[in-house]
């Protein structure tokens, strides 16, 4: 029985190649890790399924062999995701909250079992970027069809309209991260057309939603593809590139029907108002109402915060002094998670929402250059989906949603575990161990 070596959880492991138990767990791994996004939108709460599907498998750590040590790097994807869970936790029992305000930490730290189990039995990769192409195509048709069909002012899935654009747009440039993966596959041009396609539903699924604020971080997101990929490529591909960017988004703002000419109007209209008028109950008004008033409460208590329970009452005593309005003093969170998080938080809350962003940014971020497309494209996708959230959060508070701590807290631990499997590959094809 031919034997091969396995890097699990930083250790070596002796698994044999036609270990049933392990390639159960990988075709298990692999099934969860695709669901995770293919039905991500299209579906009622299915950015749950596959993540519970990883949750319940992570039990069967329990009695199966395993690695007992992890890497370094492995800890620090621990210790963000324990991190904001612990500073959520503990302000909702010093705020009075009660269970209810323990629901979404809760998510992050079952995220920690799954990353055990994934660094153990990591999916195949083509799994991660099916699910994503799959996701993109589904979520740009239910788009069209709301549109088109429907008549709807803005398409939406079965989450929360800034949600379901915003995560639809994460889809669509993660397809993009998995170029470099599909040029290495024997089916390339079927794998390049499918993740193009996806990318395409993805991203037409944010410009029918009319969700601006994903749109704003578009040109950081082109910055870290082409710190993945833009070197390596000629000149005549990357004018192409371009080209067809600018005409795509030009088509998309003068054709009226997409909704796009009117959401960009109405966001400078709002500005206007807001500045030289003093109107503040426009959408982009109200947010501009939020932020002094969340920024006066920061101010007050730097350290430890308000808490959900004294924001509120913060901020309707702010109404009440006529600091900020109070309509707007009604909403439960600032919509940036950022000043959200150091108004009821304090600074504790700020540094964890940032560490959990910009540690995985800088954990990837080494391999963006790494020789072997199918490293490069995880190491490009790894740091696509911080940035991504790290955008959506200047506009809303993403993670104050189900959907958006569900698809960050596993989907990262999926393209980690993956990430770090393509590493130690790579590691074994230097040093002629047997292939994996």
């Amino acid at each position: 029985m031919p034997a091969i070596r396995q890097f699990t959880t930083g250790v070596l492991v002796n698994v044999t190649v036609d270990n049933p138990t392990a390639v159960n767990m990988r075709h298990y791994t692999s099934a969860a890790a695709f669901l995770l996004m293919a039905i991500a939108l299209v579906v009622p709460s299915g950015y749950s399924l596959g993540a519970v599907m990883l949750l319940l498998g992570s039990v069967a750590l329990l009695f199966l062999p395993k690695g007992s040590a992890l890497e370094r790097r492995d800890w620090w994807i621990v210790a963000v995701l324990i991190a904001i869970a612990a500073v959520w936790i503990a302000e909702a029992w010093w705020d009075g909250q009660g269970t209810r305000g323990m629901d979404k930490p809760i998510r992050f730290l079952l995220a920690v079992p799954v990353l055990m189990l994934l660094l153990a039995y990591p999916p195949r990769a083509g799994a991660l970027w099916a699910g994503l192409a799959v996701g993109g195509l589904l979520t740009g048709s239910w788009a069209t069809w709301q549109k088109a069909a429907l008549d709807v002012e803005r398409a939406s899935g079965y989450t929360y309209v800034i949600q379901y654009g915003n995560i639809s747009m994460l889809t669509g440039i993660l397809c993009l991260a998995g170029m470099g993966w599909a040029v290495k596959q024997p089916r390339r041009g079927m794998w390049l057309a499918l993740l193009l396609l996806g990318c395409v539903g993805g991203v037409l699924g944010s410009l029918l939603s009319g969700t601006r604020g994903g749109w704003i971080g578009i040109p950081v997101v082109l910055w870290v593809l082409y710190r993945g990929y833009g070197r390596d490529l000629p000149y005549r591909w990357k004018a192409s590139a371009l080209s067809a960017l600018l005409i795509i988004g030009a088509l998309a703002y003068a054709v009226p029907q997409a909704g796009v000419q009117a959401r960009v109007n109405e966001a400078v209209n709002d500005v206007y108002l807001y500045f030289a008028e003093d109107y503040r109950l426009t959408s982009v008004g109200a947010r501009f109402d939020m932020w002094q008033g969340a920024s006066r409460l920061i101010v007050q208590k730097p350290v430890f915060g308000w808490g959900s329970n004294g924001y509120r009452e913060g901020m309707e005593a702010l109404a009440e002094r006529g600091v900020i309005d109070p309509i707007t003093a009604q909403f439960g969170h600032a919509h940036n998670d950022f000043i959200d998080a150091a108004a009821k938080r304090g600074i504790f809350g700020l540094l964890a929402v940032l560490a959990l962003y910009l540690i995985p940014i800088r954990l990837f971020a080494h391999q963006l250059n790494a020789s072997d497309l199918e490293l490069r494209s995880l190491a490009v996708a790894g740091v696509l989906l911080p940035v991504a959230y790290f955008d959506f959060g200047l506009s809303q508070v993403f993670l104050a949603h189900n959907s958006g701590v569900m698809v960050y807290a596993f989907l990262l631990p999926v393209i980690w575990a993956l990430f770090r499997h393509a590493e130690q590959a790579q590691m074994q094809e230097a040093t002629h161990l047997p292939p994996k």
